[in-house]
């Protein structure tokens, strides 16, 4: 189970850094970082040693948890807008 902080940790900071890029960018920028960050998690947490599928559960974690963290930052900016 630790070894999955790492995933979901940087899934939610990519989630945050995805609201400062623009719409067209976007989804590349998405994609490239859960694929960047989740080969960094299977690495670092030295699962590669055992099998680099790990990579097939790390990636969409980290792409995952960005979506959610994502949709979640850009709900609780627009309530703040709206004075809610």
């Amino acid at each position: 189970m630790e070894s999955e902080f790492f995933p979901v940790a940087a899934g939610v900071l990519i989630g945050l850094i995805l609201g400062g890029i623009t719409a067209r960018k976007r989804p590349w920028a998405w994609l490239a970082l859960s694929v960047l960050f989740g080969v960094a998690a299977t690495v670092l947490s030295g699962e590669y040693k055992v099998s680099w599928e790990y990579l097939l559960v790390d990636i969409p974690l980290v792409g995952g948890a960005s979506a959610v963290a994502f949709v979640a930052s850009r709900a609780f900016v627009g309530s703040r807008a709206r004075g809610a």
